[in-house]
């Protein structure tokens, strides 16, 4: 887990370096030829740099220690400024780039010199690409057996799916923005531009609205992954002092701290020491398969006793 901690953080700040790159060069060409795609692109990265920032934050917010307004510590809030990010990108990245493209629909201006626009776009799709990478590593670090998709759904951090959810986005846009430019070009027809810039904003404003599904999930307090659930229930099952054990209660207060409620009848006749010895046992098992699992609680006499 340690490792997979330290990726997180460098997946954030290679995606805030490439997209404050791309968004000035985004700029700087889009001022220089008039392109209305260009335009959207560039506060399509703004926005992004601006969410890695907000991720940076919740990360750094989330570690802080347990206090006792907070007994389970501050690891939610990761969820919540990831929420944040997907309503920065719904309203900044979407919404702009939609009414941009508008505008450019309802008042049309010639593009010029498109090879400013065709640098800037090769450049960006270098840096979005090296951010995408560098983020997808990490994420299948992480998702063992499961497809990418299933990996993307059940991730519990937004560090890591924020970022390749939004890089995905941004190579989809430059390549929106490169056909944009180009039939622009080719047909002499600019609204095409602004079409182009339309579809790039319709796009921001669905991976936004993915976010924020994925967010609330997690802020309204998501249960771990069904495996790692059904693993630890056979984990305390299968102890020789062990007769049965309900369905697990597990939650996520943070990517990598989950809350772990155990329902156990053990074998009859065990003295209060050998009961303790047990439940150390296994605690210790359960913390050992899975050391994200920071809190255990155990009602060992919810069960009625067999007879």
């Amino acid at each position: 887990m340690a490792e997979n901690s330290h990726e997180k953080p460098v997946a954030v700040y290679g995606a805030m370096v490439a997209n404050f790159l791309v968004a000035i060069s985004k700029f700087v060409a889009a001022f220089f030829t008039g392109s209305s795609s260009m335009l959207s692109e560039g506060l399509h990265s703004l926005a992004d740099t601006g969410n890695q920032g907000l991720l940076l934050l919740g990360i750094h917010r989330s570690e802080k220690p347990a206090d006792d307004a907070h007994p389970f510590g501050y690891g939610q809030e990761l969820y919540f400024w990831s929420l944040v990010v997907a309503i920065v990108l719904f309203g900044l990245g979407g919404g702009m780039s939609i009414y941009e493209g508008i505008m450019h629909i309802l008042s049309p201006e010639q593009l010029q010199d498109p090879k400013w626009n065709y640098i800037t776009l090769g450049a960006a799709t270098v840096f979005e690409g090296i951010s995408f990478v560098i983020g997808l590593r990490a994420l299948l670090r992480t998702k063992g057996a499961a497809d990418l998709w299933q990996a993307l759904h059940t991730s519990k951090d937004p560090a890591i799916f924020v970022v390749v959810f939004e890089d995905s986005s941004a190579l989809a846009g430059l390549a929106l923005a490169f056909l944009g430019v180009y039939l622009s070009h080719r047909f002499g027809e600019p609204r095409i531009d602004g079409g182009a810039s339309i579809l790039i904003g319709l796009m921001l404003a669905t991976v936004a609205i993915i976010l924020a599904y994925e967010s609330k999930g997690l802020l309204l307090g998501e249960s771990a992954d069904p495996r790692m659930v059904m693993r630890i229930r056979q984990l305390v099952t299968n102890d020789e002092d062990v007769l049965q054990a309900r369905q697990p209660l597990t939650m996520h207060f943070g990517p990598d701290e989950v809350l772990l409620n155990l329902d156990v009848q053990f074998r009859k006749g065990l003295s209060s020491n050998e009961l303790a010895a047990v439940i150390d046992r296994l605690e210790d098992k359960i913390r050992k398969m899975y050391p994200e699992v920071k809190r255990i609680f155990m009602e060992a006499d919810s069960l009625k006793q067999a007879e």
